[in-house]
């Protein structure tokens, strides 16, 4: 189980894979946020025929979602707006999609409404989406549930290099973990809803 809530001895990890599967040419790697669109993803990998697609199984952790789930996923690196504000964009990769949901109810404290997306595509960017963030937004952040080094949240910020859009990218530091609690592992990797806001209300 690729999580850093999965199995946590230093033989069976699941916390290095979006860099290695990610940058595979052609493979689409996906990202559910809930078991219903664990299981639309699957029937879409199964019934199509154009690339090699994995994965991303969710976390116990994960509860069912009412919201509505896409059964096709032909359009590739197409990225879901769930809920549209300004100024901060939130985007929570699958296991991490409802913290970024509870990051967003901590900055409405703070009266801002943050856009959440949920990505979906590990493999791709959704560059037309990621321009459009720049009209009525300042501060990216992708939460994503494994090492940064490499991973999805660098991709987000190279996108923007050149432009003064500012990027916060939270996730696990690249080491390797022995017996850890997953709880405490969070904590010291600013993965709390709380530690997150603070973060993000530190650039403003």
């Amino acid at each position: 189980m690729a999580s850093l809530y999965g199995m946590n001895d230093v033989t069976h990890l699941g916390i290095y894979d979006i860099p290695l599967l990610s940058n595979i040419p052609n493979l689409v790697y996906l990202a559910p946020t809930s078991p219903e669109e664990y299981e639309a993803m699957l029937d879409w990998s199964i019934n199509q025929t154009d690339h090699p697609v994995a994965i991303r199984v969710p976390t116990p952790m994960i509860g069912s979602s009412d919201r509505p789930v896409q059964q096709s996923y032909d359009s590739l690196n197409t990225y879901e707006i769930t809920q549209k504000g300004s100024k901060v964009a939130l985007l929570g990769l699958g296991s991490f999609y409802g913290l970024a949901e509870e990051t967003a109810a901590r900055l409405l404290q703070h009266g801002i409404e943050a856009t959440i997306i949920n990505p979906r595509f590990i493999s791709g960017q959704d560059t037309a989406l990621l321009e459009q963030l720049k009209q009525d937004h300042d501060i990216v952040v992708t939460l994503e549930d494994g090492i940064l080094d490499g991973g999805f949240g660098e991709k987000i910020a190279r996108f923007y290099g050149k432009d003064s859009m500012r990027v916060l990218n939270f996730g696990l530091e690249k080491k390797f973990y022995d017996r850890y609690d997953p709880n405490e592992l969070a904590k010291e990797n600013h993965l709390t809803p709380d530690q997150i806001a603070e973060d993000i209300l530190a650039l403003r």
